[in-house]
């Protein structure tokens, strides 16, 4: 037996027992026309209330896939503060105001978590249950980031 023939045996002997891979659910995954969409939506949303900002859209991974800075936004620190909490909803797999309010409430330890942003207007976005990424907005209030956010979030599901 060659080499190559050896090869090809011992890793068909070591993927025995596995799952085959039609078994296998498939993970939705958001794409760059679904990101967009859901920035575009938020935009809509800022624009349509006079609430410039920051809308950042992630992957599940929490990486940065869709952004975009209004013109006048109001927060200058919005270029980190939107995809930071992005990243953040992604990850956690919640709302940025939950872990706001666990901050704030029962759980103050939570801001010990390290590298995320912990602040209201982070929502992860779904497709089939499934986090597929997050959005995040850093506008004016954490009123209107939520609402921008959801938003941005409700363009996935129509």
């Amino acid at each position: 037996m060659s080499f190559k023939h050896a090869a090809i045996a011992f890793t068909l002997l070591s993927l025995r027992g596995l799952p085959a891979l039609a078994d296998a659910a498939p993970q939705p995954v958001l794409t760059l026309t679904a990101a967009q969409e859901v920035l575009q939506a938020a935009v809509a949303k800022a624009d349509a209330e006079g609430w410039p900002g920051v809308v950042a859209v992630t992957d599940a991974g929490g990486a940065l896939v869709a952004f975009l800075r209004m013109d006048d936004a109001a927060v200058p620190a919005g270029v980190t503060l939107a995809p930071g909490k992005a990243r953040t909803a992604a990850l956690f797999a919640r709302p940025t105001a939950d872990l706001e309010a666990a901050i704030n409430g029962p759980r103050p330890a939570v801001v010990t978590a390290g590298d995320f942003v912990m602040m209201k207007g982070g929502l992860p976005l779904r497709i089939d249950g499934r986090i597929v990424g997050a959005i995040g907005v850093s506008a004016d209030t954490p009123d209107h980031d939520q609402a921008i956010a959801e938003a941005g979030m409700a363009a996935l599901t129509r």
